[in-house]
């Protein structure tokens, strides 16, 4: 039987005396989608932030391909470099151009050479429609456009997991389908993807699995047809009553 390239076993994070995240227990097999929802505030953001070694775990394990990259021993550059995250705002550098955000990740934290580097960046704008775009600055872009360069650098690195952060929330409604849409094709290309959306059509679509979280807890978790057509809990139920008053389950 195959690892899994990311298993959460127990994840406990709290911010002072605020538990976040109260045990979670999630697993990501390879060339799976899992996409996490629920509301505000139930600990989708920070539960990416832990698997990225971003924050500081209180208790538990996040182990990619079956090494515990939580250790207090562990080398965590060397995990980062393994995992590619794109985050709501799109934080690309407004000094560089489209190509020099692309290029930097590789080039100085991968030692990858220039010509290599800016090869691969402009494969990946060509693949995300914005190969025309490589020589322009962010603010040059739509908000949609900065978001995909965002993804197209997070590719550079050809990570194991690619982890995404509710890409879409900054973005006017016209926007989020051509975002989307570039998280669909990487999908059905079989990249192993984490992401946290509040598009409940986007994740009925797309997702293998879908994690409702409350509270910070995993309340249920299943196939995409189980959890958002006929789910298990009344918690389940109320938050995607309320999603279907915003119109986001389509």
């Amino acid at each position: 039987m195959n690892t899994p390239v990311l298993q959460v076993r127990g994840l406990v994070k709290n911010y002072g005396p605020t538990p976040v995240l109260r045990g979670v227990d999630l697993t990501v097999e390879e060339h799976r989608v899992v996409t996490l929802i629920g509301s505000s505030g139930s600990g989708k953001s920070t539960l990416l932030r832990c698997v990225d070694l971003l924050e500081e775990i209180d208790d538990g394990q996040v182990l990619l391909d079956g090494v515990d990259v939580s250790d207090p021993r562990a080398d965590v550059a060397a995990a980062q470099r393994r995992m590619g995250i794109v985050f709501q705002a799109f934080n690309l550098f407004p000094h560089m151009t489209v190509l020099q955000n692309v290029t930097l990740a590789p080039r100085v934290v991968h030692g990858v050479g220039t010509e290599e580097a800016e090869e691969r960046a402009r494969e990946l704008l060509g693949r995300v429609g914005l190969e025309a775009f490589a020589g322009a600055h962010p603010d040059r872009l739509s908000g949609g456009q900065q978001q995909r360069v965002a993804i197209a650098r997070a590719l550079a690195v050809r990570p194991r997991l690619l982890l995404l952060d509710e890409i879409t929330s900054a973005l006017d409604p016209e926007l989020v389908g051509e975002v989307l849409a570039i998280v669909r094709e990487l999908a059905a290309s079989g990249m192993t993807i984490l992401m946290a959306t509040h598009e409940m059509g986007f994740a009925k679509q797309v997702a293998d699995t879908v994690c409702f979280l409350d509270d910070g807890r995993v309340l249920e978790s299943g196939p995409p047809a189980q959890v958002l057509g006929d789910p298990l809990h009344e918690r389940t139920r109320r938050f995607l009553t309320h999603v279907v008053e915003a119109g986001r389950l389509t």
